[in-house]
């Protein structure tokens, strides 16, 4: 799900956030697209899935906004949710992995376990429901062999790593999980849908809700065996939700691009809707970009956007084709840098996108700070939104 981690975003220049909004603004055209009134919405028949203690009751026009935000930034994450009430119906905060023996773990140091548990409460204080992500890192690292392959292929191995997971949710009183591995191989393709149906029913058994991160295709094959790993209709079948990671289109790995050109994501959506229903498909949008200079891309948030243009002296370009923000430089050895990130427009594109397709909803990956002007592009775009409050919470 994440972008690479970079460094703290401290230097916050002394302006305002709003004052950096009106000096780095992007208006790309965006085509506007007819919603039902909102008496028709309301007279669909209610969607509702009841498992368990974990109720989701919503009318069919309505979207799940999740807000996905990695531990080393969820503090900030944290204040964007609460101060957007009425904005986001859950919160995933991106912060298990294992250890080298497969044990579930936190992702981040013991040091940070009091602040970590600090915002989480007041997540919890505000009744906003908490399914946090487990992936397969180990000391921040994505791990393969022999951890994954084993639980894949092992059954004694999968169960115990099913009832860890369950026991971990059920411990802390999550709503649920998250799960985020990757880089699988075609070969574990079965293995992986059938990990997913066991941990699916044994969520379900208790009343939790499952979601799995899925790496966007247009296509069954996509480009690369992780993409075959991924049995998108099996896994719609058992999941609650499929949250489709809608970004990384250009990577740290290739040459500069936009991070989710919205052509691509339409692209993957219309695909998505043939093999999962559409209202358990979740489209992830991104909040970060990269600074590629000598054939490798650095992730970058909005902000770190902006103080490189500003220090370079240099005014992004808005492209149309993809509803991107771009900029080049060259630094001070000479060496030129290409940066594509994402900002209000741009994300507005892709929520529009998503309301058009009629899918269940979003999530944000709230990666550093953000252009704020993208929590009311996201209110504008898909106004009816599951409120945190509708959502039964075990022991609520």
């Amino acid at each position: 799900m994440t972008a690479g981690r970079t460094g703290s975003e401290a230097r916050v220049p002394a302006t305002s956030r709003r004052a950096i909004q009106a000096a780095f603004p992007y208006r790309g055209a965006r085509r506007r697209r007819r919603r039902l009134p909102y008496g028709i919405a309301l007279a669909a028949a209610l969607l509702g899935t009841a498992i368990g203690g974990v109720v989701y009751l919503r009318p069919l026009s309505q979207s799940l906004i999740v807000a996905s935000v990695p531990y080393w930034n969820i503090g900030y994450g944290t204040a964007s949710v609460l101060s957007n009430p009425r904005t986001f119906s859950e919160m995933s905060p991106w912060m298990y992995g294992l250890d080298r023996t497969g044990r579930i773990v936190p992702q981040y140091a013991p040091a940070q376990a009091s602040m970590v548990n600090a915002q989480l409460a007041r997540l919890r204080a505000d009744r906003i429901p908490l399914v946090p992500t487990l992936a397969n890192v180990v000391q921040g690292q994505w791990v393969y062999r022999p951890l994954i392959t084993d639980i894949l292929h092992n059954p004694q191995v999968r169960a115990r790593h099913v009832a860890a997971i369950v026991a971990l949710v059920q411990r802390q009183g999550y709503a649920g999980i998250d799960i985020d591995y990757e880089d699988l191989l075609a070969s574990d393709r079965s293995a992986f849908t059938a990990f997913i149906t066991q941990l699916a029913d044994a969520l379900h058994a208790k009343g939790r809700v499952l979601s799995v991160d899925l790496f966007a295709k247009p296509t069954n094959r996509g480009y690369d065996q992780r993409n075959l790993a991924q049995d998108y209709q099996a896994i719609g079948q058992v999941a609650d939700q499929v949250r489709l990671m809608g970004y990384d289109y250009h990577w740290a790995g290739s040459g500069p691009g936009p991070i989710a050109p919205i052509g691509w994501i339409r692209s993957v959506l219309s695909y998505a809707k043939t093999q999962i229903p559409a209202g358990k498909i979740i489209l992830g949008v991104p909040l970060y970009g990269y600074d590629w200079a000598g054939g490798r891309g650095t992730p970058v948030s909005w902000l770190q956007a902006f103080q490189l243009s500003e220090r370079y002296a240099v005014q992004p370009r808005f492209d149309g084709a993809s509803q991107s923000p771009w900029f080049a430089y060259t630094d001070a050895s000479g060496r030129r840098h290409v940066v594509w990130f994402e900002n209000g427009p741009s994300t507005q594109a892709k929520f529009e996108a998503a309301e058009s397709a009629g899918i269940g909803g979003v999530y944000v990956w709230i990666y550093g700070l953000e252009d704020t002007s993208i929590w009311s592009a996201l209110r504008q775009s898909l106004p009816h939104r599951v409120p945190a409050s509708s959502i039964a919470q075990p022991g609520t």
